[in-house]
């Protein structure tokens, strides 16, 4: 046997089933698609849901539960470990300050949401949307202190007045 002998016979790649090319080939006549109906039609995809025109799964089985997405509320989540990297102590932290350093973006939100992850060493004055219950108590544990202010910001970003033609 030599090196060359080693892959004789064997393919890279599996040929594709050349159907409809007389019944000698065994794939003729209705290529393999049995008679008629819209499976042997071309382009006919199957459901993966269908089940053969019984009563489906998803119609048999009762519906419980409600949820109006309408009215929930989306908030922008800010960190106190962020807070303390970004700002200096003493300072007055409010959405235009959060803004201003890129730590709230964009409008599409209801509010701004205090959390508490990461540790908090400096004193600030937070007035934003939302606090959690430990983010609360870290920043009155320095000695900062905490406004809940109701959100008045848009849901869409705000349109800039183009200048007008002459």
């Amino acid at each position: 046997m030599q090196l060359h002998d080693v892959h004789k016979g064997v393919h890279r790649r599996k040929l594709k089933k050349r159907v409809g090319r007389g019944t000698g080939s065994g794939h003729g006549k209705t290529s393999s698609k049995g008679h008629k109906g819209h499976s042997s039609r071309q382009g006919f995809k199957l459901n993966p849901i269908f089940e053969g025109g019984q009563m489906p799964l998803a119609r048999r089985v009762p519906k419980r539960g409600f949820f109006n997405g309408a009215f929930k509320k989306e908030y922008v989540l800010v960190n106190l470990g962020d807070l303390e990297a970004t700002f200096d102590a003493g300072a007055v932290i409010d959405e235009a300050a959060l803004r201003a350093r890129g730590l709230v973006k964009g409008y599409a939100h209801d509010g701004i949401k205090v959390l508490a992850d990461g540790d908090l060493t400096k004193t600030f004055t937070v007035k934003v949307t939302k606090f959690s219950a430990a983010a609360a108590a870290k920043i009155a544990a320095t000695g900062g202190s905490i406004t809940a202010v109701p959100y008045t910001g848009r849901r869409e970003e705000p349109k800039t007045d183009a200048p007008a033609k002459a």
